[in-house]
């Protein structure tokens, strides 16, 4: 038996691009910074180190994250890793590791991002405005 799982709580380090591809399906992809903290066993001095993913969202998954998710956002992610492979321009193979996204929880609380101006967030410009208010509670996940 085989197992494929990733599971991580981190932050957007760039708010998710989703665009559709020929058939019709969405896909949204983003980065999720997750850190880890340990003391040095020699110097006892406390150390940090921090890991970059790269994270797919497909079908309603990625509308979800392009639609609630931004730059800083604190989620917890499962999905499994993949790694796809091409050719770049000068024949040279290049390696992409990802985590495919099947679940996400925001951990963020609705309006608990950090500002700096005491304004009232705007949508993103390719959204149109919601006819009514949807809490965070109300997403079917």
């Amino acid at each position: 038996m085989n197992l494929n799982k990733v599971m991580i709580i981190g932050n957007l380090t760039r708010d998710p691009e989703t665009r559709t591809i020929p058939s019709g399906q969405s896909v949204s992809s983003f980065s999720v910074a997750t850190n880890r903290r340990w003391k040095d066993t020699k110097t006892g001095e406390p150390k940090e180190a921090s890991e970059f993913h790269n994270i797919v969202a497909w079908g309603k998954l990625a509308d979800i994250c392009n639609q609630y998710l931004k730059k800083g956002s604190k989620v917890y992610l499962e999905g499994r890793l993949q790694t796809r492979s091409w050719d770049d321009q000068n024949g040279n193979k290049k390696y992409r590791t990802e985590i495919v996204a099947n679940n996400l929880i925001m951990l963020d609380r609705a309006g608990s991002l950090p500002s700096t101006k005491n304004e009232t967030p705007t949508p993103k410009k390719d959204k149109q405005p919601a006819e009514e208010e949807i809490s965070v509670e109300d997403i079917p996940f």
